[in-house]
């Protein structure tokens, strides 16, 4: 491995909000680095040692799956299972990690990576080529390792499940790496009218800066409904919601104008229910919809991000920090706090 971004969902299942099954674990699914060996199982013969490639979620791949047969692998119906279960869904004496000596086993294959580490074992559905020609070199990995889930996620629904036109009404609550990819994403669409939520003015400087036409504090209103409508009255036509809050879930419904969608890819507490009114949403055409890593295929959306981000498109440099193993603790801390987008972590060479 060479640089490991950190996401929020990293910090969630070490909290064990989200089961892995056994513990200890080694968690990580944002990476980045160099093909050291090919495994003789391994189906795909284009890849060799030496290659960069991109790490991201594994999916089935199977003919009979609705989702991955049709270039949906984000909707994969064994998505927890292979990504979330660890070991290829084995136990964990099966998987590829220990600690030095030979004890354990440690649960590894979270997301087919386990990439919190130096050195990983990757299911080779969780492997992305850097594409040829792009000219990409290891650096470039520093500030592109997140292409394989938080920036993945965030542009991946709003170019497969929202597709907002130019002219749509498009707000995205919360600026974390989600809800910025999002905010670029859309702005590649062409979409003029791009509204960034957020409770830190300084995430919403930044995305004033990355193009957003309007910010909105949300301590700054009562009432989040009422305040995006104050800028939208006839409602919003797409809404993405990265946070996970229940109130600003039903507050999103409210605020969302006839024949409105809103995406959630946030992750609630577990138990959580929303209030909503079924008729408001029949009256009004209104969409609510769940999305999981953007209903994307890996292969297709990681080298257009890639080329997005080569036509200065797609700025994701200026959202990383880079931090040593050893600071992972404070990368956490600043995660968390909101200091810094996205924190990565770069690895000794071996």
């Amino acid at each position: 491995m060479k640089y490991t971004g950190l996401c929020h969902t990293d910090i969630v299942v070490q909290q064990g909000a989200i089961p892995v099954g056994d513990s200890p674990a080694v968690l990580g699914h944002e990476g980045a680095g160099i093909v050291r060996r090919v495994g003789s199982g391994v189906k795909d013969k284009s890849l060799q040692e030496g290659d960069l490639v991109f790490l991201s979620f594994s999916s089935c791949h199977e003919e009979t799956c609705r989702s991955c047969s049709n270039g949906r692998n984000g909707f994969c119906g064994q998505m927890t299972l292979i990504n979330f279960a660890g070991a290829r869904g084995l136990s964990a004496a099966e998987s590829p990690i220990s600690f030095p000596g030979g004890k354990g086993p440690i649960r590894g294959q979270f997301f087919g990576q386990s990439s919190m580490s130096k050195l990983a074992v990757v299911d080779e559905r969780s492997v992305v080529k850097s594409p040829s020609g792009s000219g990409l070199t290891v650096e470039d990995m520093a500030v592109l390792a997140p292409l394989g889930c938080g920036y993945l996620t965030g542009a991946g629904t709003v170019f497969n499940v929202l597709k907002p036109t130019p002219t749509s009404r498009f707000a995205v609550l919360g600026m974390g790496a989600v809800g910025v990819a999002a905010m670029l994403a859309a702005r590649c669409q062409g979409v003029q009218t791009v509204i960034a939520v957020d409770i830190v003015d300084e995430k919403l400087e930044m995305a004033k800066s990355l193009g957003a036409s309007h910010t909105l504090n949300t301590k700054s209103v009562s009432d989040l409904a009422q305040g995006l409508l104050d800028i939208f009255p006839d409602g919003v036509d797409c809404i993405l919601d990265t946070t996970g809050v229940v109130p600003l879930l039903e507050a999103a419904v409210k605020a969302l104008g006839h024949e409105g969608t809103l995406a959630i890819v946030g992750v609630a507490r577990a138990g959580s229910s929303l209030n909503i009114d079924p008729l408001e949403l029949m009256m009004a055409c209104k969409r609510v919809v769940g999305v999981i890593e953007g209903c994307a295929n890996p292969a297709v959306i990681v080298p257009q991000l890639i080329d997005l981000y080569k036509q200065g498109k797609f700025p994701v440099d200026k959202l990383a920090k880079i931090y040593p193993p050893g600071d992972l603790e404070q990368a956490i801390a600043d995660l968390q706090s909101g200091s810094v987008i996205k924190p990565v972590i770069k690895w000794a060479d071996l």
